[in-house]
C-alpha cells in the first residue's frame, strides 16, 4: 500500500496497478458469485431485461471499478446494458435469427454459413437424455444435412438419424438441417439442433443491427434523476459497508455519491454573414437555429445532378424535394444552380454502380457541349435504394473512383421533405463544397488565448477497429487538421489502414531511402502541415493534437510514438522547425456521470447538467492535468461528459484556457446547429475513419471469426485503402 499512497500524494509517477487490481478483486468477489460477470460489469435478469430481436435479449447490470482520484480511492459505479443470447432451443434461435418460417426445407449455404458464424463458440445443453444433462461448446456446423450424416459404430456405418432412434428412441424431425459440431476436428461429435438448448448468461458478441441497437438504447436509457437512483440502489443492494470480503481487506465504502465542485463556462458568440438579419448568434443552452441567418461562407454548386434508386417514390416527389433543397441552400447563403445539369434519373437497385458511372459520364459530356471542358459534377444527390449495404458502395465508387462529392438522402425523409431535414442537408453540403457554416466571433477578432495569437493548427486523430467477431479486417486511422487559421473550422482528412486492432497510428510519419533521391519523407502529419501552409501562407507555430480512443494503459506508448512522429514530420520540413505541441487524449468511453446536486437547478430541458459544465477537482487524476467537460445539451437519457487528459503540453495552457478553447470549438461542428459532446476535430476523425470502413466492407464482410483468423489477420500484409480523389480530399467530404 506504500506505493499507492506515494502515487496518490503525487510523489510517484507510476500507478501501482497490481495493488489496485488486488483491492478491485476483493470488492468484486461478492457480486461475482451472484451475477454474470463480463469484463468490469455485472449483469442479471433481475436488474431488468427485454428481447431485442433475432434471438437476442438485453440484460441490464452495472459497471464497477476502483479508481485513484484526488479524493483518494474511489469506487466508480454506473448502469450498464449489453446483449445476451436468449436461453432457448437452438432450433428456435436459428429460425428467428435467419427469419425462416418453413423449417422443413434444406438450408441454403449462405444461411448455413451465417448460422455457423453466430453459433460458433456458444455453450449448449443436450436435452435428449433424461438421465443427465451434458454441456457442449459449438465448434461449427456440418456441411451436409442431418439425413446424410454417417459415422462408424463398432465397424458399422450408422446414420445419425438411425442412431438417435435406436439409442434414445428419439425421432428427429428437422433432418434437412445441418448438425451442430462439437469436440475436436479429429474426433468430432454431432448434435442435432433440435436436441440442444442455449445456456443462459452468454454474451452476444456479434455486431448488432439497427433494431437491436435501438432496443438496447431503449432499455438502458434513463433520465439523470432515475439513473442516480438506480446507482444508489445498486450500492445499497451490494451492501459494500457490510461486505465480508471488503471487511477482510479493511476496505470501507461510503454509501453516497461524491459531491464535487463544478463551474459553467461562458457560451461563445457565433459569427454569421453580414447579409443576414442576425449577424452574431448567442446560443441558448447549447442550441440555436438558422432563422434570420446566412452561412458565413457559402459554397458554390454550379453542376449537380440527382439519381434515385428508390422504387416507392414518385418522380414528382423527388423533383419537388430537389427544388426545395436548392431554395433552402440559396436562402441560407449558398450559391446553388437552380437547375441540375441533367434531368433527374431513376435506376434499379441491382444496377447501382453502372447507373452512377453512367450519370457521371453523361454529365461530363453535357458540360463539354456547353464549352465547359475539363469540368465535372460538383455534387451528386442520391436517393438511397430500399436495401442495406448500398451506402458504402456508393461512397467508395464516388469518392475513390469518380471524384464526386455525394449527398445521400433517405427515401422516407425525402417524401416528408420537412424544413428541418432540408436545413440539415444544406448544413452538411456546404462544408462538402468548400463553405463554412459559422465561425467563432472571438476567433475572427483574434481574441482566443493560445489559438489566435500565433498560427496554430488543430489536429484530431482516431483509430477505429473492426466490430467484435470481424477478426480479418484491418484497423483504420484517420487524422484531420484545421486549414483556416484563425477561424479553425475547416478540416482536411487523411485516412490509412493498419494492422488489426493496432492502436498506435502507424502512418503519422514515414522515412524511406531512395537510391536516387536519398531520404524521402511522407506521412499524414507532414502532408497536413504542407496543406496548412498552402491554405494559409504561414507555418504553424503551435500544434494542438486531440487524440481519441486511447485507454489509460496505452497513454505512455501512444505519446512516445506519436509525439516522436510529430517531431520528425516537423523537422523533415525545415531544419530546426519545432512548433510547440500540446497533446490531449479525449475519452468518451468511460463510466463517470455527473448529476446536479439538486435536480431542479442548473439543468437543461432533459434534466441533465448544463452545457459548459466542467469538473477538474476531486474525481480527476491525483497529480496530472485532466478534466471532465459536458459541452452539449442532453436529448435522451443521461449526458456523458467527455474526459480530456493532457499528456504533454509545451504551450503552457492553464486549465481555464484549455477548457474554454475546447468548449468553444464544440460550437463549430458543421453538421448541426448545436454544440456537440466531443471536440469537433476528433468527431471529424471518427467520421472519416467510419467512412473508410465502408470502402473495405465488401472485402471483409463474410470473413469468419476464429482464433486462427485472428492470427492470420496479424500476419497477412495490410490491405491498403483505395485513395480518395484529390478534388474530393481537399474538402470535408466525410461531413
Amino acid at each position: 500500500m506504500y506505493s499507492l499512497k506515494q502515487f496518490m500524494a503525487g510523489r510517484q509517477r507510476e500507478l501501482p496497478q497490481d495493488t489496485i487490481q488486488a483491492l478491485d478483486i476483493a470488492l468484486r468477489e461478492g457480486p461475482s458469485g451472484r451475477y454474470t460477470s463480463i469484463s468490469r460489469s455485472f449483469f442479471a435478469q433481475s436488474f431488468g431485461h427485454g428481447e431485442i430481436g433475432n434471438g437476442v435479449e438485453c440484460w441490464r447490470g452495472y459497471y464497477q471499478s476502483l479508481r485513484p482520484t484526488q479524493m483518494g480511492l474511489s469506487l466508480n459505479i454506473d448502469i450498464s446494458a449489453t446483449a445476451f443470447y436468449k436461453a432457448q432451443p437452438v432450433m428456435d434461435f436459428a429460425l428467428e435469427y435467419l427469419n425462416i418460417r418453413d423449417a422443413s426445407r434444406r438450408l441454403y449455404d449462405q444461411d448455413r454459413l451465417k448460422l455457423r458464424k453466430v453459433l460458433k463458440g456458444i455453450r449448449v445443453v443436450a436435452t435428449h437424455r433424461r438421465d443427465m444433462s451434458i454441456h457442449y461448446k459449438i465448434n461449427g456446423l456440418t456441411s451436409a444435412p442431418l439425413n446424410e450424416l454417417m459415422f462408424d459404430q463398432n465397424g458399422t456405418r450408422v446414420s445419425v438419424v438411425q442412431y438417435f432412434k435406436c439409442q434414445y428412441n428419439y425421432s428427429l424431425k428437422y433432418v434437412n438441417w445441418p448438425c451442430l459440431q462439437t469436440g475436436s476436428d479429429s474426433r468430432p461429435r454431432y448434435l442435432p439442433m433440435e436436441v440442444c438448448s442455449i445456456l443462459e448468461g452468454q454474451r452476444y458478441t456479434r455486431k448488432l443491427n439497427e433494431h437491436q441497437v435501438s432496443g438496447i438504447l431503449k432499455l438502458a436509457c434513463e433520465r439523470p434523476a432515475q439513473r442516480e437512483s438506480s446507482i444508489l440502489e445498486i450500492s445499497s443492494r451490494n451492501n459494500y459497508v457490510n461486505d465480508y470480503h471488503a471487511k477482510e481487506f479493511g476496505i470501507k465504502v461510503t454509501n453516497q455519491l461524491a459531491l464535487v465542485d463544478a463551474r459553467i463556462l461562458p457560451t461563445p458568440l457565433l459569427k454569421y454573414h453580414d447579409s443576414g438579419r442576425e449577424r452574431v448568434c448567442n446560443p441558448t443552452v447549447g442550441l440555436w437555429n438558422m432563422i434570420n441567418k446566412r452561412m458565413v461562407n457559402g459554397g458554390s454548386i454550379n453542376h449537380w445532378a440527382c439519381l434515385t434508386f428508390s422504387s416507392r417514390l414518385h418522380p414528382n416527389d423527388i423533383r419537388m424535394f430537389c427544388d426545395d433543397l436548392v431554395c433552402m441552400c440559396n436562402n441560407i447563403g449558398m450559391k446553388m444552380n437552380m437547375r441540375p445539369c441533367l434531368d433527374i434519373r431513376q435506376a434499379r437497385q441491382d444496377n447501382l454502380e453502372a447507373a452512377i458511372r453512367n450519370i457521371h459520364k453523361h454529365s461530363v459530356e453535357v458540360l463539354d457541349k456547353q464549352g465547359l471542358t475539363g469540368q465535372q459534377l460538383q455534387l451528386l444527390i442520391i436517393i438511397l435504394p430500399d436495401m442495406s449495404g448500398s451506402y458504402g458502395r456508393i461512397k467508395k465508387l464516388c469518392e475513390t473512383e469518380l471524384g464526386v462529392i455525394t449527398q445521400c438522402c433517405a427515401p422516407r425523409k425525402v417524401q416528408k421533405g420537412g424544413k428541418q431535414y432540408l436545413e440539415n442537408l444544406a448544413l452538411k453540403m456546404n462544408p462538402k463544397v468548400g463553405g463554412r457554416n459559422t465561425v467563432l466571433e472571438d476567433a475572427l477578432h483574434k481574441r482566443i488565448p493560445l489559438l489566435t495569437d500565433v498560427p496554430t493548427i488543430v489536429f484530431g486523430a482516431d483509430v477505429t477497429h473492426p466490430s467484435r467477431g470481424e477478426d480479418a479486417s484491418p484497423s483504420i486511422a484517420a487524422v484531420v487538421a484545421s486549414m483556416d487559421w484563425p477561424e479553425v473550422s475547416k478540416y482536411k482528412c487523411l485516412l490509412s489502414s493498419q494492422n488489426h486492432r493496432q492502436e498506435i497510428i502507424a502512418d503519422l510519419f514515414s522515412e524511406v531511402k531512395d537510391s536516387q533521391k536519398g531520404l524521402v519523407y511522407g506521412g499524414m502529419i507532414r502532408e497536413l502541415l504542407i496543406s496548412f501552409y498552402r491554405a494559409t501562407g504561414c507555418k504553424p507555430s503551435r500544434i494542438i493534437f486531440y487524440r481519441d480512443g486511447v485507454s489509460e494503459g496505452q497513454f505512455s506508448q501512444v505519446l512516445l510514438y506519436e509525439m516522436d512522429a510529430i517531431r520528425k514530420a516537423c523537422a523533415s520540413l525545415q531544419e530546426g522547425y519545432l512548433p510547440r505541441v500540446t497533446f490531449v487524449v479525449v475519452q468518451k468511453r468511460h463510466h463517470t456521470r455527473l448529476f446536479p446536486e439538486n435536480h431542479r437547478d442548473f439543468v437543461d430541458r432533459s434534466g441533465n447538467i448544463l452545457p459548459g459544465t466542467v469538473v477538474d477537482t476531486k474525481i480527476c487524476h491525483p497529480s496530472e492535468f485532466d478534466f471532465y467537460l459536458c459541452s452539449h445539451s442532453g436529448i435522451k437519457g443521461t449526458s456523458r461528459p467527455t474526459h480530456y487528459h493532457v499528456l504533454f503540453d509545451e504551450n503552457g495552457f492553464s486549465a481555464d484556457a484549455l477548457q474554454t478553447l475546447t468548449y468553444n470549438l464544440c460550437y463549430t461542428y458543421a453538421r448541426c446547429t448545436r454544440s456537440v459532446s466531443i471536440v469537433p476535430p476528433v468527431y471529424y476523425a471518427h467520421l472519416g475513419a467510419s467512412r473508410a470502413r465502408y470502402y473495405m466492407e465488401d472485402d471483409y464482410s463474410d470473413q469468419g471469426s476464429s482464433s486462427s483468423a485472428t492470427t492470420r489477420a496479424h500476419e497477412r500484409p495490410v490491405r491498403q485503402l483505395p485513395l480518395v480523389k484529390e478534388n474530393v480530399k481537399e474538402f470535408m467530404f466525410y461531413c
